[in-house]
């Protein structure tokens, strides 16, 4: 397995990986279905990171993409110092370090590129990932209340950052 910037030319690929998680997991934004995205869509969005001086990796196993993990820089002066992270991965890559990995890899960019806060929003019933982001750095800093609502129930996100010096 190979992690690697993404590329315009990922687009379908990428967006196979996204439907697919939209399947997988209630953890993510999107129900199964419900993403309207096209191909043409997804290569905006790449073009949309590099041109924004953001970072968007890919984890790919046999050239599939298995999961990802992009950090949007702030796009005012004020917080262009942060970025803010969205992970995922394939059901089958949880639990053999593919997400501390992807995470590792933003740190090194977040180091590299002046950023010294990474944040990100969890669901509070996300138990795994938040032992995942505590084991990386990352301290839960408030509550969301009501963040999303998943099969009827309202459902809190923590928001967690991770500094750098």
């Amino acid at each position: 397995m190979i992690i690697r910037n993404i590329t315009e030319a990922d687009a379908e690929n990428f967006l196979n990986f996204l439907r697919t998680m939209d399947t997988e997991t209630e953890f993510m934004m999107f129900e199964p279905g419900e993403r309207s995205s096209d191909v043409n869509d997804i290569r905006e969005k790449i073009k949309e990171v590099f041109d924004s001086a953001s970072i968007m990796l890919v984890l790919e196993d046999d050239a599939r993409i298995v999961g990802f993990i992009s950090a949007d820089r702030g796009f005012a002066n004020r917080i262009r110092h942060s970025a803010y992270i969205v992970i995922g991965l394939l059901r089958k890559y949880r639990g053999m370090g593919c997400g501390t990995r992807l995470l590792q890899e933003v740190d090194k960019w977040a180091v590299r590129n002046g950023i010294s806060r990474l944040e990100l929003t969890v669901l509070k019933n996300n138990e795994t990932a938040i032992r995942l982001y505590k084991k990386i750095g990352y301290k839960i800093e408030g509550i969301k209340e009501k963040s999303l609502k998943i099969n009827g129930d309202y459902i809190d996100e923590y928001y967690m950052a991770k500094l750098f010096d």
